[in-house]
């Protein structure tokens, strides 16, 4: 593998994993409230897709403008992976071992944001008790859901890799 490519990789996958980092711990201490906001999703998804192509864009330029896809995509993916992990092992520390009665509180959160939703949508009654309970039941932030839940952003990060890679391959040359 090339050098550039591993270094920028995991280069931006560490800044990645502690922008993550510091978002979570951002809302954390300052209102439990913003992690059912549309908003800071908007903002975390902005900021990731930035961060992105910045080391698309970076890494092109390193290999002087020579960026076949699967280069492109092996940058991506290596980031994107390490970023991920960062994310995880820190949600993991933090809302198992650090402070786990928070977890209680962002349920609870959530379950009164889905009820507004779905109040407002005109949902049957039967669908907002059946809601609530399978949010009762269900521990978002225990160890086994978090790890679930990287897998499904691994393989969402890697579509979008692939689109990435896509927009960012060098173009063939005539010749």
């Amino acid at each position: 593998m090339n050098e550039i490519i591993k270094k920028n990789g995991i280069s931006y996958g560490i800044i990645t994993g502690i922008v993550s980092t510091l978002i979570t711990a951002s809302i954390y201490s300052i209102d439990l409230n913003l992690f059912t906001a549309w908003w800071v999703t908007v903002l975390s998804i902005a900021s990731y897709i930035i961060i992105s192509i910045v080391l698309l864009t970076k890494t092109k330029k390193d290999l002087k403008g020579v960026f076949s896809f699967k280069d492109a995509f092996t940058t991506y993916f290596i980031s994107a992976v390490i970023g991920i992990l960062i994310s995880v092992v820190f949600n993991i520390l933090l809302f198992n071992f650090i402070d786990p009665s928070v977890k209680d509180a962002i349920k609870e959160i959530s379950i009164k944001y889905a009820v507004e939703m779905m109040h407002k949508f005109n949902a049957p009654s039967s669908a907002i008790n059946e809601a609530v309970k399978k949010l009762q039941e269900n521990d978002q932030f225990s160890i086994v859901e978090l790890i679930k839940g990287s897998v499904s952003s691994i393989v969402f990060s890697a579509l979008f890799g692939l689109l990435l890679a896509l927009i960012f391959k060098s173009k063939p040359t005539q010749e």
